[in-house]
């Protein structure tokens, strides 16, 4: 498929995993102007098992990725990421990509006889490219998250625990309580309903050398938290506080045992993900850690049609 010339759909599985990395991190670099994504970030997002089946890029010159785009079910929900550079052909390769995503969406509903609910993660604050596009197609915005770049090379502050709270690593055995913290949780990000998929990745978390904590008040399991680090880059990748135990400080004392974790394991800096994005109702994270950076990255939601 050539809709411009020299411009191709391809399968992302058809082109060098450098030029998805080099696509993103110009991305990054163009819009906030640091690039954070690493090439063990691509190989966990083209890992997932649905991964070949639905996802492409369009090359230009050179087989050069322009934008990417992949979809993930996720329960009712197909979760898409939607990456298109600035320029000459941004908003038409978004368009292109997008239209992939949509009829990849519908055939899924037809096969599985039920509809879904479309979003589309990642979209950085200040993109001018992909959101419009999305507007147009009937997307909304549901959410901004706030994204942190924290220094782990100072030492850092032990968790302030509750009474009675002890943070321990969890064990294949934990699987399924950590899959139940997943999805009582109250955070705005994308959750893994089947609970088979959510072990595969907890799998493939422990085989590279990733960790899973989880807190337990009195034995009664309240909160988790998902963390991985390569070649001195962290990255806490969940974490989630039950609903009932929500603002007594557990996802501070996660996060400050996730990220001791990943210090223990060589990481000097890490990447967190929070709900929040005004990111002045962060200020106490500055307080307590050595915050580098913060962006906004913006989630959007399609309604699901019958």
């Amino acid at each position: 498929m050539t809709p411009h010339g020299q411009l191709a759909v391809r399968r992302p599985t058809d082109v060098p995993l450098d030029s998805l990395v080099r696509l993103v991190r110009s991305y990054e670099q163009h819009i906030t102007g640091v690039a954070t994504c690493t090439r063990e970030d691509i190989l966990l997002e083209t890992s997932r098992p649905t991964y070949a089946d639905n996802s492409w890029c369009l090359t230009g010159p050179g087989d050069e990725v322009l934008a990417w785009a992949a979809l993930t079910p996720r329960g009712d929900t197909l979760d898409a990421a939607l990456t298109a550079l600035p320029g000459r052909h941004g908003e038409s390769a978004a368009r292109t990509l997008l239209c992939l995503l949509l009829d990849r969406a519908d055939e899924l509903a037809a096969e599985r006889a039920k509809p879904y609910a479309v979003t589309v993660g990642g979209v950085l604050h200040g993109d001018t490219v992909v959101p419009p596009v999305l507007k147009e197609a009937g997307f909304v915005r549901t959410a901004a998250l706030g994204r942190y770049d924290i220094d782990l090379t100072a030492p850092l502050l032990p968790p302030l625990l509750p009474d009675d709270g002890v943070v321990r690593r969890a064990g294949p055995t934990d699987d399924g309580i950590l899959h139940t913290l997943h999805l009582r949780s109250l955070s705005k990000g994308p959750r893994t309903e089947e609970p088979s998929e959510f072990r595969a990745g907890l799998r493939r978390l422990r085989e590279s050398g990733g960790v899973a904590l989880l807190l337990e008040v009195s034995r009664r399991p309240v909160g988790h938290v998902l963390a991985r680090t390569v070649a001195g880059e962290g990255r806490i990748l969940d974490i989630g506080v039950a609903p009932a135990f929500r603002g007594l400080g557990i996802g501070v004392a996660l996060l400050t045992a996730g990220l001791a974790e990943l210090r223990a394991l060589g990481a000097d800096r890490a990447l967190v993900t929070l709900d929040s994005g005004d990111l002045n109702d962060n200020e106490a994270l500055g307080s307590v850690h050595s915050v580098q950076g913060a962006r906004v990255v913006t989630r959007f939601r399609r309604a699901s049609t019958d």
